[in-house]
C-alpha cells in the first residue's frame, strides 16, 4: 500500500493542511498520499484501532477536538506533548518488526516561530484567549519565549483544565479570568495568542476598539478562516502586528513533514517556499 498520512478533526473541510503537506511532499519527491478525515471525539478510538491494523501510515496531523483524546490512543508521547497532555502529531515509527504510534506536539514550535517572526520582544507580557488544547501549547510557547506570568481569559473559568495543567507542568504562573475582563489587559499586552474558534472573539474585538488605547503588541489569531478576523482587523487598526493563524499552521506543518518523511534538514527553505505558495502566504524562513 502507498505511504499515506491524514489530518483528523471535526469539522475539517476548511483545513489547509492537505495543501501544505502535499506541496512539501511534491517538492521533496516523496510519494505520500495526504487526506482530510472528518472525525469526532467519539469515533477516534475506533479509527485509531483500524489504523493500527493498516499498512502504509506515516503520520497523522491532529486538530480540534481530538488533541487531548489522542494522548490515550498512541503507544508513546514524547517531548513537550507529554507535559501538556496534548498531541497534535502522530508519527509511525518502525522497529523490531512492529510499528509504534508516537505522539508529539508541534503546535508549540509553530507558535514560537510565528510570533518571533513578527518581532515579539523578549520575556513578553502575555495574554492567552481560550483554555483548551491549543491554549496549552500557547502556554508552553510563552514559557519558551521567556514569559514568567500570563493571563488566560476564558468564557467559563471552570473549563480551562488543559491550560492550567500545562502551566503547572511547565512552572509558568497564570491567572485564569473570565472573558468579560479581557479587553484592557489584552489591548496592552506585548503578545496575545487567541485560540478561540472563528468569530468567538468578535465581541472582545468590539470592546478593544471601544477602549481607544491602541494595540501596540503582537496578536496571533489561531483561527484563520474566515480571514481577516474581526479582532485581527481591530488589532491592526490599533497599530499592532498581526500574525494569521495560517502562519502558525505553516510552521507546525514543517515539523510534521520532517517527522512523517524522516528527511530532517532536507525540509529546507525551498520546501517552505512551496508550502507558502500553496496557501498564499509570503515566503518565510525557519
Amino acid at each position: 500500500m502507498s505511504p499515506r498520512a491524514a489530518v483528523l478533526g471535526h469539522p475539517i473541510s476548511h483545513s489547509k493542511s492537505p495543501a501544505l503537506h502535499l506541496a512539501a511532499y511534491g517538492k521533496l519527491g516523496v510519494d505520500i498520499e495526504y487526506t482530510a478525515v472528518d472525525l469526532t471525539e467519539q469515533a477516534l478510538p475506533a479509527f485509531m484501532q483500524r489504523v493500527r491494523n493498516q499498512e502504509g501510515w506515516r503520520g497523522l496531523s491532529v486538530t480540534m477536538p481530538l488533541k487531548t483524546g489522542m494522548v490515550d490512543e498512541v503507544d508513546e508521547v514524547r517531548g513537550v506533548a507529554s507535559t501538556l497532555g496534548v498531541v497534535n502529531t502522530v508519527a509511525f515509527e518502525e522497529g523490531g518488526g512492529s510499528v509504534r504510534r508516537i505522539g508529539y506536539n508541534t503546535d508549540v514550535a509553530g507558535i514560537v516561530n510565528a510570533v518571533l517572526n513578527a518581532g515579539v520582544v523578549a520575556s513578553p507580557s502575555a495574554v492567552v484567549l481560550g483554555g483548551g488544547g491549543t491554549a496549552a501549547a500557547a502556554v508552553a510557547a510563552l514559557k519558551d519565549l521567556g514569559t514568567t506570568h500570563a493571563q488566560v481569559f476564558v468564557r467559563d473559568t471552570s473549563r480551562a483544565a488543559e491550560a492550567r495543567a500545562a502551566a503547572a507542568g511547565l512552572g509558568l504562573a497564570i491567572d485564569v479570568r473570565p472573558m468579560t475582563e479581557a479587553a484592557t489587559p489584552t489591548a496592552s499586552a506585548d503578545v496575545v495568542i487567541s485560540t478561540l474558534p472563528p468569530r468567538a472573539a468578535d465581541s472582545l474585538a468590539a470592546e478593544i476598539a471601544g477602549l481607544g488605547t491602541g494595540t501596540p503588541g503582537v496578536l496571533l489569531d489561531v483561527a484563520y478562516d474566515p480571514w481577516p478576523s474581526q479582532i485581527a482587523t481591530v488589532w491592526q487598526s490599533g497599530g499592532g502586528a498581526v500574525v494569521p493563524g495560517l502562519e502558525m499552521l505553516l510552521y507546525q506543518a514543517v515539523e510534521q513533514v520532517r517527522l512523517f518523511t524522516g528527511r530532517g534538514e532536507e525540509v529546507n527553505a525551498a520546501v517552505i517556499d512551496v508550502m507558502c505558495d500553496a496557501v498564499g502566504l509570503p515566503r518565510r524562513a525557519i
